[in-house]
């Protein structure tokens, strides 16, 4: 990353509540006896986060457009595959919510834009301020956002991916990666992509031909690709161009016009440090924890 630039940090936070829901046991509970283990989960991460990054600039983006996203206008069966979050836990982002504003963190979500959108959203916006970009998150879709002094950071899992590791990671360069997933698909949000073309294939045309909009137009060349069975993806190809031209619409991150924002609206706010005992205790979360978040804000 250049050391020169400021960093902003961009927090997917579904990723790790989500974690957290399913990590931490199901046995706590606050005084009105609702469960908190991933408001608990979650709290703990952010504590480790913030004591180790000590940002001043970051934000927490929230997904709340799971059936509303505007790709589910354009292809209605985008994520159908997936379930509801149990009850258990749709209570418990509220909860996560309330701990991010009570910590004076900028937080933000949509009913048409999904969080990668608003990331990336948020990553042009302070990248065009002069900051490189520092994305939380495990989802392989971010990569796509990485430019030269940025960083996907899985935090839990302790891994960093710069701009010049993501063609180790995925076997693309990061701004491919859209390209990548309309050839694969991606089974966990329902997008079905190319039947018969995997990661490798789909690495290695793009190899070849850069972009899905070239390989494309040049669609006759790719029988003379030098990789395996290259007559029959041809065929595949032509066979699933629209499958693969809708994916395209669907895998690659859009800009929410509306959001704009400047380094004062995400920069970290003072908070008093009672205020967040007291914000912590009417959560639910245990001393330990409300000591932990309130020694952040002092």
């Amino acid at each position: 990353m250049v050391e020169d630039k400021p960093r902003v940090y961009l927090i997917d936070a579904s990723i790790y509540i989500f974690r957290a829901y399913y990590s931490v046991p199901d046995t706590l509970y606050n005084a009105a006896g609702q469960p908190i283990n991933a408001l608990h989960g979650f709290a703990g991460f952010l504590a480790e986060f913030l004591a180790e990054a000590e940002p001043e600039h970051l934000a927490v983006v929230f997904d709340e457009s799971l059936t509303t996203s505007f790709r589910n206008d354009i292809y209605p069966e985008y994520k159908a595959n997936r379930e509801q979050p149990p009850e258990a836990l749709k209570q418990q982002f509220a909860f996560c919510r309330t701990l991010v504003q009570s910590l004076g963190l900028a937080n933000f979500s949509s009913d048409t834009f999904e969080a990668d959108d608003l990331i990336g959203t948020l990553a042009a916006g302070m990248r065009a301020q002069g900051y490189a970009v520092v994305i939380l998150s495990a989802d392989k879709d971010l990569a796509q956002l990485i430019e030269a002094p940025d960083m996907l950071w899985d935090f839990a899992r302790r891994r960093r991916h710069g701009f010049a590791d993501i063609p180790q990671w995925l076997g693309v360069e990061a701004w491919q990666v859209a390209d990548w997933l309309a050839l694969t698909g991606d089974s966990i949000d329902n997008i079905p992509g190319v039947p018969g073309i995997g990661a490798k294939t789909a690495a290695a045309l793009l190899a070849e031909f850069e972009t899905l909009d070239n390989i494309y137009r040049q669609i006759d060349a790719v029988a003379d690709v030098k990789i395996r069975g290259a007559a029959r993806i041809q065929r595949l190809l032509k066979e699933h161009r629209d499958a693969a031209m809708l994916a395209r619409q669907l895998t690659g991150i859009a800009i929410d016009p509306s959001l704009q924002v400047t380094d004062r609206d995400i920069a970290r706010q003072c908070v008093p440090a009672d205020e967040v005992r007291a914000a912590c205790e009417q959560l639910g979360l245990g001393r330990m924890t409300q000591a932990k978040l309130s020694r952040l804000v002092e």
